[in-house]
């Protein structure tokens, strides 16, 4: 993969709104682009003693190269 360039003014989504489209959970999406370069992320998944929240915003084409990558491992 090459190197990733941000672009502030590219559309950005949240997991809920991809869950939506793709019809799949929003935990599924989470997952999914956890790892995912060019996510933008707030927050700490942990925090001392309790779960930590997390607010991702996912790049549009962070969006697609995942789309594209997961058509070929279904194929």
């Amino acid at each position: 993969m090459k190197n990733f360039e941000p672009d502030p003014l590219e559309r950005h989504f949240s997991p809920k709104t991809i869950a939506e489209i793709w019809g799949l959970s929003e935990s599924t999406i989470h997952n999914l682009f956890r790892d995912e370069p060019g996510v933008l992320k707030h927050g700490e998944e942990f925090q001392r003693g309790k779960r930590g929240y997390v607010t991702m915003r996912i790049p549009e084409s962070v969006m697609r190269r995942v789309y594209k990558e997961r058509l070929k491992t279904a194929a």
